[in-house]
């Protein structure tokens, strides 16, 4: 035996023991098993490194940490919370709250997710109305500004927001940003100078520890909050960009939905910030001043749990949320999604309410942001138009919402996408709304939209040339690594 084919053989051997470790070791679902072993079986070098950059496993390693969480009483309202519905002795304050308990209680019970009932909620779906709002409202801040975002551009919009920032700082406000490095990935040093010279602090999550690779390529924060003096929060599927005021001719108008939130939410969203920044941050670490979670007088009626999810989670919070949403279901379900690429409990729950007559709308983009994705995307899509669902492709440039509403009575807005990587691999944040009013505000939306839309028929799917099946096809057997 020669010397290069000892150096093939063990490689192989090396190979093949990395493969049961995939199989034994990392307990993932089949489909995302399978297509690692196939990445392994193929490229067994490369193959390897792939892995390393895109196939970690969270589950087991706990990120986030905060001392002071017990000054807040979350885990004494949380007990006391989960007592009352369990014995019935929960006094809802309105109905689409009380019918949805047990949502409501899978929510406390798996993700710790507080509920709360005195909330005023504005739905923003335009991009200059969410920015001129929320730099008003920043401008009025007294005490601190968090910002955390996926994706902040070295643009005009992303430049105009650290300016204002940076003028904040200045006037003794306490200013913390958060960006996923991945996401924000034109951001440089000088970008932040000012504002770190004002005072202001910024923190990059997950950044690179080598120079050239991220060992954590594929687990990305795509979480976007602002809390301002724990009075005002926002959430939803804005980035920070000039795309996101239509600006980018690719795209055109751009579509998607956030909400600005006032009442005591927002102590749930200020916690999100605050883990998040502190696994950011090694040096300067939030601790507990009242000030971080001021009395909140009654802002509204509003019904509503803040839900995070991640693959630290042993849980996928945010996905079992819309299951079970779509599971309660007797009218109607409304999905607005970029990208439409269920697993199969999310999607056997679609047809099974669609088969049961349950009126089934979705829209999605009539035009791809990512190629294999959108394929992906139509793969599935064309399943669903068999059971009766009707779908709907957005011609009014993109869309980026990702909202659900079941019956015009409870709803989800937030930052997860309906596909694996925000249902697995992403760091996400959802609001789910217990409140008939929102319901059909984000109903009526919905309508507004289909003004721009065009109805995809399953005749016109099934008519589709070979090499769109192709394309779907190829997509989707990588879709479980997306």
């Amino acid at each position: 035996m020669n010397f290069s084919s000892l150096i093939l053989g063990l490689i192989l051997f090396l190979n093949f023991i990395f493969a049961l470790f995939v199989v034994f070791k990392e307990r993932r679902d089949a489909g995302t098993t399978w297509a690692w072993l196939l990445v392994l079986s193929f490229i067994p070098i490369a193959g390897f490194l792939l892995y390393l950059l895109f196939a970690q496993n969270f589950r087991h390693v706990r990120l986030f940490h905060w001392g002071d969480l017990k000054k807040i009483g979350v885990e004494e309202t949380l007990l006391e919370q989960l007592e009352q519905m369990q014995n019935g002795n929960y006094q809802f304050r309105n109905e689409s709250a009380r019918k949805n308990r047990d949502l409501i209680y899978m929510h406390l019970n798996n993700n710790h997710s507080i509920f709360t009932e005195e909330n005023a909620v504005d739905i923003i779906t335009d991009g200059q109305e969410k920015f001129d709002r929320l730099f008003k409202d920043i401008a009025e801040a007294k005490n601190y500004i968090h910002v955390q975002y996926y994706i902040i551009r070295n643009d005009a919009l992303g430049k105009k927001l650290i300016g204002i920032l940076t003028q904040k700082a200045k006037e003794g406000v306490k200013v913390r940003v958060l960006y996923d490095q991945l996401g924000s990935k034109t951001l440089t040093k000088r970008f932040f100078r000012e504002f770190r010279a004002a005072g202001g602090l910024a923190e990059a999550f997950f950044p690179s520890r080598l120079r050239l690779i991220n060992l954590r390529l594929n687990y990305r924060n795509h979480r976007k909050l602002v809390i301002i003096d724990g009075d005002i929060g926002y959430v939803g599927g804005f980035n920070v960009g000039d795309e996101y005021l239509g600006l980018n001719s690719s795209f055109g108008y751009w579509r998607d939905t956030h909400l600005r939130i006032t009442g005591s939410a927002v102590y749930a969203m200020q916690i999100r910030f605050i883990l998040d920044w502190n696994q950011a941050s090694h040096h300067h670490s939030i601790t507990y001043t009242p000030n971080l979670f001021p009395r909140v007088e009654h802002a509204g009626k509003i019904g509503m749990q803040i839900v995070t999810s991640g693959p630290d989670s042993e849980f996928e919070h945010i996905k079992n949320g819309y299951i079970k949403m779509i599971s309660s279901a007797k009218k109607s379900i409304y999905i607005q999604t970029p990208y439409f690429i269920p697993d199969a409990s999310l999607l056997d729950a679609l047809r099974i309410a669609a088969l049961s007559g349950v009126e089934v709308k979705i829209m999605i983009p009539d035009k791809p942001d990512h190629i294999f994705v959108y394929w992906a995307t139509y793969s599935y899509i064309g399943q669903l138009l068999k059971t009766g669902a009707t779908v709907y492709l957005y011609n009014n440039g993109f869309i980026h919402a990702k909202t659900i509403v079941i019956d015009e009575e409870i709803s989800s807005v937030g930052t997860a996408n309906i596909d694996f990587r925000s249902f697995k691999l992403n760091f996400e944040v959802n609001a789910f709304l217990y409140d008939e009013r929102i319901a059909k505000k984000l109903t009526e939306v919905f309508d507004e939209d289909l003004r721009v839309s065009r109805q995809l028929t399953l005749h016109e799917y099934e008519q589709r040339p070979r090499w769109i099946r192709l394309k779907e096809s190829v997509s989707r057997l990588l879709s479980p690594i997306l």
